[in-house]
């Protein structure tokens, strides 16, 4: 009898040390779990809008404000970035996002050159940057109402995301939106800027020399690049609001990026 209440006394003792342990194991964890937090945090310009959001500081962040300020951050880049690109010589005059001739079309571009045409090949393509810059107009209120979309957990991902995240959500859910709409004011800009003809002039006198004829679809090739150049600008966009303070221009960007 005695040694069977020894061993129960001993059980005992022996479930509430593991009781002891396991509460110190989980208390040592949370308390990892917030340095690793707060060390993201430090890594990241938007880590301590995260942070504040799961209870790692007490910034004063709601959910609505991170959201409204995702969404004020995305309306402000995207409109910015579609006005840059749309005015005039907003392709043609930028180094990195201007329009040249397709590469398969280059060797032709280095002929018609040689044969004295270089100026139609110049009209060919600032028609093509023009055109772009025509369409890149109709792009502002596709990624407006795509924005009015996003959810908390979108935020949080976007958030938890790198420098042009945000670019990122808009193109997977835009881009084919974008295209749709882009190409048909492509191909009327096109024509309307003469692109079309200059175009045509240009490959039916190459082709008049040469046995491998070229007859790329321009509307299509310019609508690719057109939306290459608006989704890049529009990162550039986001990622000076997530950097800049001068770029956070109201009250809630101030409040959400500036934490």
């Amino acid at each position: 009898m005695k040694k069977i209440l020894l061993l129960a006394l001993g059980a005992c003792a022996l479930n509430a040390a593991n009781a002891q342990f396991k509460g110190m194991l989980e208390k040592a964890t949370q308390q990892v779990a917030k340095k690793d937090t707060a060390k993201a945090a430090s890594g990241n310009p938007l880590g301590k809008i995260v942070s504040a959001a799961t209870g790692g500081s007490a910034s004063g962040l709601s959910n609505e404000d991170i959201i409204s300020g995702l969404k004020e951050a995305l309306a402000v880049g995207t409109t910015n970035g579609a006005n840059k690109l749309s005015a005039v010589d907003g392709f043609f005059k930028d180094a990195a996002l201007k329009i040249l001739m397709p590469a398969e079309a280059q060797k032709v571009e280095k002929t018609l050159r040689g044969m004295g045409m270089g100026k139609q090949v110049d009209q060919a393509i600032l028609s093509m940057n023009r055109a772009a810059e025509d369409a890149t107009k109709s792009a502002a209120p596709i990624f407006l109402n795509a924005i009015k979309g996003i959810t908390i957990q979108d935020g949080f991902n976007i958030l938890k995301g790198n420098e042009t995240a945000a670019t990122t959500f808009l193109k997977d859910r835009t881009q084919a939106q974008l295209t749709a709409a882009f190409r048909p004011v492509i191909e009327e800009a096109l024509k309307k800027v003469d692109a079309t003809k200059y175009w045509n002039t240009l490959f039916t006198n190459y082709n008049r020399f040469s046995a491998q004829k070229v007859n790329p679809d321009l509307t299509a090739y310019v609508t690719e690049k057109a939306l290459f150049g608006i989704f890049t600008k529009v990162g550039e966009e986001e990622a000076r609001i997530r950097k800049d303070p001068m770029a956070r221009t109201s009250d809630i960007l101030k409040k959400v990026f500036g934490k």
